[in-house]
């Protein structure tokens, strides 16, 4: 992978939020708030030299595995597998028609370099910690990232999960966690709080980093410092703003599942070109 400037990787988040704001008005379903504000997340893993991938082969066995927990954001891991070039750009215009590869939650396999069915939110650690452990049964050094919603931290589910990670010391394993505030009945303190969330985590043995979602060298950072821990998994929680770079969707839970009108399309996209 050629060297790539952080300037660069930031103009690459907002044309893939432009490309999200653009699905999302043409299917008239799905949420924009969680995958708005993961973007800069997701342009620095697959563009900023992270993890370990080959688009011409998808399924090399030596690659890492990236689990999308929170299957609702799968809009901007489409644009990025896109934009990677695991599959045509043209199809992300087919977003939760029916017959179309891109569902409102990712199916396994159903495009190259999706890994994991979700949906049922909290599963996807689980399976993220089986992967991790296989890895680690078979000596194998390919690395599991599981990428979640805040929202999910409500489920019981994921604390079994991470408390399995830490009995089998997964070193290979790094949780993300988007901390933006929000879900789908309103802001998760009123729903269901959950801070302080790093004390949490590290109470049940995680090595934990906090960062600014949005800036791109934090993240950076943060991934290649959970590649040197080889005592417990690391969770890294991303502090974004849901809705990023569309004004009038920022911190607003409104916007976690309610789709641009084709006014509303507009008027994001000039916000993004502008940016």
């Amino acid at each position: 992978m050629l060297p790539v400037s952080m300037a660069d990787l930031a103009k690459k988040a907002n044309l893939l939020r432009a490309e999200v704001v653009k699905m999302l008005t043409n299917a008239g379903t799905g949420h924009p708030a969680g995958p708005l504000g993961s973007a800069d997340f997701w342009t620095m893993l697959y563009f900023g030299g992270l993890i370990n991938y080959k688009v011409d082969d998808p399924w090399w066995e030596e690659r890492d595995r990236v689990v999308l927990s929170a299957g609702h954001y799968c809009p901007i891991l489409y644009a990025v597998l896109a934009e990677a070039g695991f599959f045509p750009k043209s199809e992300l215009m087919t977003l939760r028609q029916l017959g179309s590869k891109l569902q409102g939650h990712p199916v396994a396999r159903s495009l190259p370099g999706i890994e994991t069915s979700s949906g049922p939110l909290g599963q996807g650690i689980s399976q993220a910690v089986g992967m991790a452990l296989a890895a680690k049964m078979d000596n194998q050094k390919w690395r599991v990232v599981c990428f979640m919603g805040d929202g999910e931290q409500d489920e019981g589910q994921v604390w079994e999960a991470y408390l399995c990670a830490a009995k089998y010391t997964l070193s290979n394993l790094t949780v993300v966690i988007d901390r933006n505030n929000i879900q789908i009945d309103g802001y998760t303190e009123n729903v269901m709080p959950l801070d302080s969330l790093a004390a949490k985590l590290a109470a049940f043995n995680l090595n934990v980093i906090e960062v600014d979602g949005h800036n791109l060298t934090e993240i950076k950072e943060a991934y290649e410092r959970a590649k040197v821990i080889f005592e417990k998994p690391t969770a890294i929680i991303l502090r974004t703003i849901p809705g990023k770079s569309v004004s009038f969707m920022e911190n607003n839970p409104a916007w976690h599942g309610k789709v641009p009108s084709p006014a509303e399309e507009i008027l994001a996209l000039t916000e993004l070109k502008k940016q």
